[in-house]
Parts: C-alpha cells; structure tokens; sequence
C-alpha cells in the first residue's frame, strides 16, 4: 500500500518587498499545483524558484496543506 497522502499545495507570486511575505497583485498568484507529499512539492517548488531566479522580488511556497485541513491529524 502506498503512504498516506499529505497533500501540500504550491504557490509563488512577486513580493511588495525583500522583507515581506506580502504578495504584490494577489490576482497574479501563480498555482502551481497540489501534490501527494512534501518531496514532490518541493521539487515543483525548486524548479519554479529556480526559474525566476533573475526576478529578486518572485517567490514561491510551499503550503502544508494537510496541516490546515486535519491539524489533529497524526505524522505533520
């Protein structure tokens, strides 16, 4: 049997400044994807991180969304 899914969520979008977590134009969040586990969340993550890297202000998260949907739940 396969592991249990904890489903993570990955969004990035231009900050208002280096110091914030402030996103610029909430409209132009970018959904990356969902995804079954905290490993291939990260990798979509590094991979659109890494190709806006000449964009100092974009960013991308990584949401731990299974902590937001069950936070009682076992294994976060």
């Amino acid at each position: 049997m396969s592991d249990k899914q904890l489903l993570h969520i990955v969004i990035g979008g231009e900050l208002t400044d280096l110091n914030s977590t402030t996103f610029k134009d909430l409209s132009k969040i970018e959904f990356v994807g969902a995804y079954p586990n905290n490993a291939e969340a990260v990798r979509a993550w590094r991979s659109k991180a890494q190709s806006t890297v000449d964009n100092a202000l974009m960013r991308y998260f990584v949401i731990h969304a299974h902590k937001l949907i069950d936070p009682e739940a076992e294994g976060h």
